[in-house]
């Protein structure tokens, strides 16, 4: 049976969810397998700490506030999907092109994710890496296909679906970054002297700099490393692809949730990925670049971090491959959504079982951010600027035009600029900056001589009632929904929620008190390892058994209202 997804309509008010969902999805989306080769690859960079440190600072901020302040409010104004919008404000014809583009970028980005995932499967039959663009392991591809059918399935069942398998891995897969890169302390302490007499900065400062970012006159630096942390997921804030997801919150500022995932996913687990990376390659005695995600988390968190790894690929290529089916079920609206993820799901293993995305990840995610962004530009233009430059929204609608050409025009003539900015020695990091308010601004002039300031009378005074109305509505639902829950004044978890919450708190405290035991030399790193799959197998059991039984009194309370 087909979720609803209001793949066509504006998400009704009854359907939006709240804040919990957001804060889950966004830390767990992006605390991904693919952490541990991001973090790794920085190592190899050859840029200095304090240029790291500071890179992603910047970068993240600037990542959190484009969620907040472009993609969210827009994707709360209008509850549309960004291909329903795309097409309402460009047409059909537009958007078809601009979703078959978005859904390939997605089905190889979602892929390179659940090749993260087989990467650590592969430690528990003895495979060799895989380094190529293409497979040299049938175990390998053995390995990625199923654990594709299992991503699949989840990210069939929808937003809600995959937003409770994130609510319940992130909390404990957060956790391993940390717990990983504690761990690995004292190997690092071990082959660096003169830590005797400093203080915990500066100990900080000398592994970092001895070890990890080791500053080798790299001509990356500082600014090289904040365009990454801001472009590597431009294409779901600047681009506009996750009003897909924020068209179900309740409130425009939930977009700022994209914190949890920029600060500790991005941010801290980079860093703990870079400490666990050089960690790695030292009991290795190989280099870091040599290694994948699988191999750096089992060196530093054991058969725990083959699940953190397959856990962490699951939950970035879950709503990567959901929003890779709406793109593709945008084509043909009569398509079912289920089916449509499914088959998209099919085309992304496949895709998974050549890891040449895996390969070159830095680069592909710059890419896709320099494709996409320009037709969030487009869109943030058409819904903002527009209105206040005298101009009608959705003036191409109302001309009846099966293709915005203004658009159109924009997105290509934005590329193109990019082109020859790269062709001239731009570094691709930047590139999408000059792009998305290059296509923002062609937009406005040629929708200002193609017909947006000629007036609509009767077709945009409707647009405008039909909206009003449809926003009052939730309001009101919403105004009545927030009565309700402050008279009930009580929690609605049973006895056995309450308890299952209460073991999770205390297996993921038993994770951390294992890894401080190991960082100060109070067990070794074999025994952590060891021990740590006790507390995370009771994690994962409770954890479980609390969302079977959220989903048991939710039915009842249902069937009581019926």
């Amino acid at each position: 049976m087909s979720v609803q997804e209001f793949e066509r309509l504006p998400v009704a008010p009854e359907k939006l969810e709240p804040a919990k969902y957001f804060a889950a999805s966004y830390a767990g989306e992006h605390v991904a397998g693919t952490e541990f080769v991001i973090g790794a690859m920085f190592v190899a960079w050859g840029i200095g700490t304090q240029d790291i440190l500071f890179g992603l600072l910047i970068g993240n901020l600037l990542a959190v506030l484009t969620w907040g302040l472009v993609c969210a409010p827009i994707a709360v104004d209008t509850r549309l999907t960004l291909y329903a919008y795309l097409e309402k404000m460009a047409g059909p014809n537009m958007v078809k092109i601009f979703s078959v583009v978005n859904g390939v970028l997605f089905c190889i980005l979602a892929g390179a994710m659940i090749t993260v995932s087989a990467s650590a499967v592969r430690i528990l039959f003895d495979l060799e890496p895989q380094v190529n663009w293409y497979p040299t392991s049938m175990g390998f591809v053995a390995v990625a296909l199923v654990v594709g059918a299992i991503v699949v399935w989840i990210a069939a069942k929808g937003f809600k679906g995959v937003a409770q398998f994130a609510e319940v891995s992130a909390p404990w897969m957060i956790l391993m970054f940390f717990v990983g890169a504690f761990a690995v302390i004292p190997s690092l302490v071990a082959a660096t002297p003169g830590l005797d007499g400093l203080t915990f900065v500066q100990q900080f400062y000398l592994l970092a700099d001895t070890h990890v970012w080791k500053d080798t006159g790299s001509e990356l630096g500082m600014w090289h490393v904040a365009a990454f942390a801001w472009v590597c997921n431009l294409a779901m804030h600047g681009g506009m692809a996750d009003m897909t997801i924020l068209r179900f919150a309740k409130k425009a500022r939930y977009g700022y949730f994209s914190g949890l995932g920029m600060f500790i996913g991005h941010f801290l687990a980079w860093i703990c990925a870079g400490f666990m990376g050089a960690a790695a390659a030292l009991l290795l005695k190989v280099s870091v670049s040599s290694l994948d995600a699988g191999a750096v988390a089992y060196q530093a968190l054991g058969v725990a971090g083959i699940i953190a790894v397959i856990i962490a690929g699951w939950t970035t290529s879950n709503p990567t491959i959901y929003r890779a089916g709406l793109a593709f079920q945008s084509i043909q609206p009569k398509w079912d959504r289920t089916r449509v993820t499914v088959v998209t799901g099919v085309v992304t293993t496949i895709i998974a079982c050549f890891p040449f995305v895996f390969t070159k990840l830095m680069d592909f995610v710059s890419l896709m951010g320099l494709v996409m962004s320009p037709v969030g530009a487009i869109i943030f233009a058409e819904h903002w600027l527009l209105p206040k430059l005298g101009m009608v929204r959705y003036w191409s609608r109302y001309k009846k035009q099966l293709m915005n050409k203004a658009a159109l025009a924009a997105w290509l003539g934005s590329l193109l600029i990019a082109y020859l900015l790269f062709a001239s020695g731009m570094h691709i990091f930047f590139l999408a900056i000059p792009t998305w308010f290059v296509a923002a601004a062609l937009y406005i002039g040629l929708s200002s001589v193609m017909g947006a300031r000629q007036n609509y009378g009767a077709d945009a005074q409707a647009e405008t009632e039909q909206e009003d109305q449809r926003k009052q509505a939730e309001r009101l639902y919403l105004q009545q929904e927030n009565r309700v829950q402050q008279q009930s004044g009580k929690s609605d978890e049973t006895m056995v929620q309450k308890l299952c919450n209460n073991l999770t708190l205390l297996s993921l405290l038993a994770c951390l008190v294992l890894s401080l035991l190991a960082a100060f030399n109070r067990m070794s790193l074999a025994d952590f390892q060891q021990w740590l799959m006790l507390p995370t197998t009771v994690y994962f059991v409770v954890a479980v058994l609390s969302v079977l039984e959220k989903r048991r009194t939710d039915q009842l309370i249902a069937q009581k209202g019926e």
